[in-house]
């Protein structure tokens, strides 16, 4: 999993949340969060967006996650957080 500030690429699961966590205020900093370069997501991956976006909503902000793949909106809709998730 390669990050640079507001995006992720690769696999966002259960193995690479741990060692996203530390990076948390970074990734949400801007607002807006591209996951183009995610391939694969997770309950935990999930978790972690849900985490991000509450961080932003704390400092008076809101998370867009932008380039999201049809299967991550599909499992945030599963789990009924997509109305939480600011999907573009």
């Amino acid at each position: 999993m390669t990050t640079a500030q507001g995006m992720l690429q690769g696999p966002l699961g259960f193995a690479q949340v741990p060692q996203l966590l530390p990076q948390a205020e970074s990734l949400g900093a801007g607002g807006v969060l591209d996951l183009s370069g995610v391939d694969q997501v997770d309950s935990a991956g999930l978790a972690l967006l849900l985490e991000l976006s509450r961080r932003c909503k704390a400092k008076g902000g809101n998370l867009k996650i932008r380039g999201a793949r049809p299967q991550v909106v599909r499992l945030a809709q599963f789990f009924g957080i997509d109305q939480i998730l600011q999907f573009e």
